[in-house]
């Protein structure tokens, strides 16, 4: 049994990080986070302690170094700006880190990462839980086996809503999230590469808060994107029946079917990690240098092969971050 320590108890993707340790059959002995709002954590490991202070927990964990109880892993889930520092935490615990993507927000990052963990020993894992889909699987294995050299025309389209709370929040701020490509598409930019090679040109449209969308072109295809947290960039079809959330991704015409088979990607991620078969930095580079050119690029608008989805015009109105009474 391996012992973890978790950063960042309180967001959406914390619990299925519990979940993960708690199916592999290990223990969650501490988390941290600012938020109190943890109480998911006694569905899972009720005995963990947990701090919302950094230094109280800093200490904690180097108490614990020299105890039974010395962290094996620290799994991070903390927003996307803190990613490196607290992996440099777990790193220089003498405990592996497990990130969320995205792993960091500049490449340059990574190469400094490299250098620490040959310092200590320790190993670095990202979650890229899409390449680990039974649909996403077989469409890899069928290309690689397809010897025609065909370039194919993939359209990708993710849609998924976000409130006011959200432009109010650190996803909204572009030098802590790295804006919407960083932030909700990291992981798809990331399983696009993995199928259809390296990069060759990288167009972006539109870069906006609320959505982006551009072409991206590989080795063996070119890649329409479209990516939003605005609903009423929602197709007609999600409206009608209630749905608040749009993913597609389209090959030739035809739909690459990936809705279902999520639940216990993170889960597997874990047993990977915990065989020695985790993905590591050199696996998270490539979408991280797409992503921060996206984010660097200026737009060219609506010109060339554009994804359709574009021809919406959507307002985006700031919203004030102070409170009012």
């Amino acid at each position: 049994m391996k012992n973890f320590a978790l950063i960042g108890a309180a967001g959406y993707i914390a619990s299925r990080h519990m979940q993960a340790i708690k199916e592999t059959q290990n223990k969650l002995v501490a988390a941290l986070d600012k938020s109190d709002s943890v109480g998911i954590i006694d569905s899972y490991f009720p005995g963990a302690d947990f701090f919302t202070e950094y230094e109280r927990f800093d200490r904690h964990i180097d108490k614990l170094s020299r105890t039974a109880k010395k962290v094996d892993y620290v799994s991070i889930c903390s927003p996307n700006y803190l990613h490196d520092a607290h992996i440099r935490f777990a790193l220089k615990n003498h405990a592996d880190a497990i990130c969320e993507k995205p792993l960091v927000l500049n490449p340059w990052n990574i190469d400094a990462l490299k250098e620490i963990e040959n310092e200590t020993g320790q190993k670095i894992y990202n979650i890229l839980q899409l390449r680990l889909h039974p649909s996403i699987v077989k469409l890899k294995k069928s290309l690689a086996e397809d010897m025609s050299g065909k370039i194919h025309d993939i359209d990708l389209t993710y849609i998924t809503s976000r409130g006011h709370w959200y432009f109010a929040s650190w996803k909204a701020q572009l030098e802590k999230s790295g804006g919407i490509a960083t932030n909700i598409g990291v992981h798809f930019f990331d399983m696009l590469t993995w199928i259809f090679g390296d990069v060759t040109k990288n167009v972006v449209h539109i870069s906006e808060p609320k959505r982006a969308g551009g072409l991206i072109e590989l080795k063996k295809a070119r890649v329409r994107w479209f990516l939003s947290v605005d609903s009423t960039a929602l197709p007609a079809e999600a409206v009608s029946t209630g749905k608040r959330t749009f993913r597609s991704i389209t090959m030739d015409g035809k739909e690459i079917e990936f809705s279902d088979g999520f639940t216990n990607l993170h889960t597997e991620s874990y047993m990977k990690i915990l065989e020695g078969d985790g993905f590591g930095l050199e696996q998270a580079e490539k979408s991280i240098r797409i992503v921060h050119e996206i984010r660097n690029a200026k737009p060219d608008g609506l010109m060339g092969d554009y994804h359709p989805f574009l021809n919406k015009k959507i307002e985006y109105h700031p919203f004030q971050t102070e409170n009012k009474l």
